[in-house]
């Protein structure tokens, strides 16, 4: 045929716009996904695709996928993808979806994740009625771990993954998982489609469009449930692990509608603006004179960024304390904080600490890989902790002498016996503060008023606060004489 006439023709179907033009997970075979053959995941992400460029959501869609199978969507869908725990898919669905009230979240999952690890986050979500789409593929088994049954695996069936068969007295029945949620009053739309012949992959894409639909209209939560053919495991051809769909996993899975009350539920109201920290003192009923001066100083733009501090020692020594008031300081003035304890289940003596990040931006992670500042309340966590400071940072360390093999160049430190100079200021409990003194001189980004408001906060005892007040001035002085020294 001339190419000349080649204008005369129209594509009506073709790739869907909300996959990558190229996918990367295999380098001989970017052109195709890379399911086994026969496998229904394939057929479901074009069904999903397909109705993710019909709604026109492609900019503010984001699929959230567990382990197994599952876990490939990020390499098929050019939209926002996150990786999410075993299980733990709708719970993270839930937290994107309140964190981006405009974004459609569409939570990716297999029977062996959402109807066994994840029963709990399955069934709170869809309690909550939260306003994302489930789509829930079972096809019976684990795909990627041997020798156990899936909640859905049917009674006497048998693959490389239940060599045994499914026996009622010892592993159950079959979990009836769009059944169950359909007992529940939240859930605006369940259904039950298959993958077992033309007709059922027809309702099935009208299935998961009308879930993606509900969801864009603001409706509340829904799950679609596709029985899905799995060949490998299954240990049949394609074309016989698809009729089995049809002709013996409907036997216990009827498809079906279970709920749609999209006739009769109104959308969620939109949502308003998330509050800043600049609002929280308003939130709180705190009066503007009632403020500290520091805290229209710390919004202004004048201070540090990024504050990445880690704090480490002994159970009982005032780590998790130390770390709580350096946030709480921050909060108070308004800047972006994280506290991420870490502690042994001893109540004295086990190991114990925490990272502090306090910004002026969003802060991405809580974690402190490099921190700019290590108080080591001991020379274990000292050893633990030494290497990961980042060059220009310091080390507060709660010690007679800093370990010549510990000493790093490029890295300042501080070693003083911080548990004897709070013993000789009435209390050797007090070290905690005397260190926290040294990193609010170094870091030299918190109002003063700040800190003290912070510290009445967390602690009730006037006494105590009198103390730790003069505990961090001394902490500060020493810093001070450190530096005037060299």
């Amino acid at each position: 045929m001339p190419d000349s006439s080649l204008a005369e023709y129209e594509v009506v179907r073709g790739k869907a716009r909300s996959f990558y033009p190229r996918y990367e997970r295999k380098e001989e075979l970017q052109h195709q996904t890379h399911f086994c053959p026969g496998c229904g995941h394939g057929t479901i992400h074009k069904m999903v695709a397909a109705a993710i460029d019909e709604l026109g959501v492609q900019d503010r869609s984001i699929m959230v996928g567990p382990v197994g199978c599952s876990v490939f969507t990020y390499y098929y869908f050019d939209v926002g993808n996150v990786q999410a725990a075993h299980g733990r898919a709708p719970a993270v669905a839930t937290a994107i979806r309140r964190s981006r009230p405009h974004g459609i979240v569409i939570s990716y999952q297999g029977d062996g994740d959402l109807s066994a690890i994840g029963s709990a986050e399955i069934l709170h979500a869809a309690n909550r009625g939260e306003n994302i789409t489930v789509i829930f593929v079972n096809n019976a088994i684990y795909s990627m771990t041997g020798g156990q049954a899936a909640p859905t695996t049917l009674l006497g069936q048998k693959s490389t993954t239940t060599p045994n068969g499914r026996s009622a007295a010892r592993e159950g029945y079959p979990l009836h998982v769009s059944e169950l949620l359909a007992t529940l009053d939240a859930p605006v739309y369940i259904e039950r489609v298959g993958l077992g012949d033309n007709r059922q992959i027809v309702q099935a894409a009208r299935a998961i469009r009308r879930g993606i639909e509900y969801q864009v209209r603001g409706l509340g939560f829904s799950l679609i449930e596709v029985l899905s053919p799995c060949p490998t495991i299954w240990k049949m051809s394609p074309v016989d692990a698809q009729h089995w769909v049809r002709d013996v996993m409907e036997k216990t899975f009827p498809l079906g509608v279970f709920v749609d009350r999209a006739h009769d539920r109104l959308p969620a109201p939109p949502p308003s603006a998330a509050p800043t920290l600049a609002d929280l003192p308003h939130l709180l009923g705190v009066a503007d004179q009632d403020l500290p001066e520091g805290h229209a100083h710390a919004l202004s733009g004048d201070l540090p960024v990024d504050l990445q501090v880690r704090i480490a020692g002994f159970g009982g020594q005032g780590v998790l304390l130390l770390g709580e008031v350096l946030a709480e300081a921050g909060l108070d003035a308004g800047l972006e904080v994280s506290w991420l304890p870490s502690y042994g289940p001893e109540m004295r003596s086990g190991t114990s600490n925490c990272h502090v990040r306090i910004a002026r931006g969003a802060i991405d992670s809580p974690l402190v890989a490099t921190p700019g500042v290590l108080v080591a309340m001991n020379e274990p966590s000292l050893r633990k902790f030494d290497l990961s400071v980042r060059p220009g940072g310091w080390v507060i360390y709660n010690g007679d002498e800093f370990p010549a093999d510990c000493r790093r160049q490029g890295v300042r430190v501080l070693a003083l016996p911080f548990t004897r100079l709070a013993d000789a200021m009435g209390d050797k409990r007090a070290a905690n503060m005397i260190m926290l003194g040294a990193v609010l001189e170094i870091a030299a980004i918190l109002p003063r008023q700040s800190i003290g408001a912070a510290l009445r906060r967390l602690v009730k005892n006037p006494r105590w606060v009198e103390l730790d007040e003069r505990a961090i001035a001394r902490g500060r002085e020493l810093l001070r004489q450190a530096l005037a020294e060299g």
